[in-house]
């Protein structure tokens, strides 16, 4: 779930890039894709990947 709200966010903020829309700093692209990274890499670490490792 984390991987597709990664992604999400790397479309908006490439959206955001190649429309060259306007933003404050809070919604800048590189802020966006910043946020992406972090879903990302939380994905990758396994946070939130709704799988239960040990007892059932």
């Amino acid at each position: 779930m984390l991987g597709i709200a990664a992604a999400v966010l790397f479309f908006i903020a490439f959206l955001i890039n190649a429309a060259d829309i306007a933003t404050n700093d809070v919604f800048a692209s590189t802020n966006v894709m910043l946020l992406g990274l972090v879903l990302l890499a939380l994905h990758v670490a396994g946070i939130a990947n709704g799988r239960r490792v040990g007892r059932r």
